[in-house]
């Protein structure tokens, strides 16, 4: 066999026809052309049904958070407070917490994104009537002298975090329906603005000021993504600010955190209200860069106060290090992008309320993980707010996969569009 036919074997995509160039002429060239083309197989690149990448990141997290918490309430059987409960309680309730989540998330995801559209005001009103009924004696059970939740049995329900996904769909709703009058404060901004002052008032009845926080981050944010006036926003911005100003002037308990946070290391602000900020500075400083390894974390041992739940992000930087840190970030970061993303393919397809929902769920997830990681590193004032799909609490997880179950709802309809199908 000569060296021709080695390399250019005549049933290998037409190539033998180009070895006959200078006999064959021109014609011979192109029909070996044709022959080298037709002998390729087309392929049409393939369109996941789901953002494969944002599932993973947020299994991720769930993952890191039962772990962790199982780590940070291991001992608390040790203690008074827990002395009736096992090792085991805090795990076996935050498992059957993620079977109870991952279940109503499979089941959102079903449900079409104008369902939540058309059911908003709804929904909203009937968080209200939530909220009102956990301040009524009897029906509300109160916790560490806040009364937020509702008892059912296998879980204590907090209304507060199902008002942070009725307000992502009613302002996502309201911004829609109120696009042309989003430039009038009488027409545009007072009908939300009261909306929030009504929930603020039933919050602060708790008092959750967090949550309260949160919530009013989500709506303005989603009025401001919607193109609202930009006079109007600083207008509501200052508001806001006074607000604030006033709640922490005509109350003392705050007026003490404020000033713990500001020298967490004087005498008697360690030893009351910034003892959990220090607690919570030591158990980074001695996680250094790689972390003392799971388990390890001598803060949990009933020095940190809600190592499980507001200050799980102490125990990973003690017991991870900084790496450990940077990772929790990052997963975040990613899932928070993913959210924003989505909400812009959703615009570029003319799906105003698809839109703004997942960019509102964006802002939920990225606004209360920032505020809890400040918080544990004293960025922030203490306050009462939960790490997203990783610290202790059914009702937090499980609105957290209701968030994401319906980010992926909407997903999954922009690629079908993109296909070139129909909803």
């Amino acid at each position: 066999m000569s060296l021709k036919e080695k390399l250019f074997p005549e049933n290998r995509l037409g190539l033998g026809r180009f070895w006959n160039f200078s006999r064959g002429g021109i014609d011979n060239f192109r029909s070996g052309l044709r022959d080298a083309v037709s002998g390729v197989e087309q392929t049409r690149s393939r369109m996941m049904d789901y953002d494969q990448l944002l599932v993973w990141a947020v299994l991720s997290l769930a993952l890191i958070g039962l772990v962790m918490v199982y780590s940070a309430s291991i001992t608390l059987a040790d203690g008074p407070k827990y002395a009736n409960y096992s090792s085991n309680f805090f795990l076996i309730r935050h498992c059957i917490s993620l079977a109870i989540a991952i279940s109503v998330a499979i089941w959102v995801f079903k449900i079409p994104t104008h369902v939540w559209d058309r059911y908003s005001p709804i929904i909203f009103g009937f968080t209200v009537l939530l909220l009102i009924a956990v301040l009524i004696p009897g029906i509300g059970k109160g916790v560490n002298g806040a009364k937020r939740w509702i008892p059912l049995g296998l879980m204590n329900f907090q209304p507060s975090e199902l008002m942070k996904f009725a307000a992502v769909i009613f302002a996502a709703s309201y911004t829609v329906q109120r696009q042309e009058y989003l430039h009038s404060f009488v027409k545009g901004m007072l009908p939300m603005g009261i909306a929030v002052a009504l929930v603020g008032g039933l919050l602060m009845a708790e008092p959750d000021m967090g949550a309260l926080v949160v919530i009013s981050l989500i709506a303005f944010g989603i009025l401001f993504l919607g193109g609202i006036n930009a006079k109007l926003f600083g207008g509501l911005l200052a508001v806001g600010i006074l607000s604030a100003v006033t709640i922490i002037a005509f109350s003392p308990f705050r007026q003490k955190r404020i000033m713990a946070f500001i020298d967490p290391w004087q005498v008697d602000n360690a030893a009351n209200k910034g003892y959990q900020l220090t607690h919570s500075l030591m158990a980074f400083g001695r996680g250094e860069w790689f972390g003392l390894g799971l388990g390890g974390s001598v803060e949990k041992l009933h020095y940190l106060p809600e190592a499980h739940t507001d200050f799980i992000m102490a125990v990973i930087g003690e017991e991870l290090g900084f790496v450990g840190v940077v990772v929790m970030i990052f997963l975040f970061y990613w899932i928070v992008r993913r959210a924003f993303l989505i909400g812009r393919t959703a615009l570029q397809l003319d799906r105003s309320f698809a839109g703004l929902a997942a960019k509102g769920v964006a802002i939920w997830i990225g606004w209360q993980a920032f505020i809890n990681m400040g918080v544990n590193l004293g960025l922030l004032p203490t306050k009462g707010l939960t790490l997203p799909l990783v610290s202790y609490g059914g009702s937090g997880i499980l609105m957290n996969a209701v968030a994401i179950a319906m980010l992926l709802r909407i997903d999954y309809e922009n690629r079908i569009l993109m296909r070139g199908g129909k909803l």
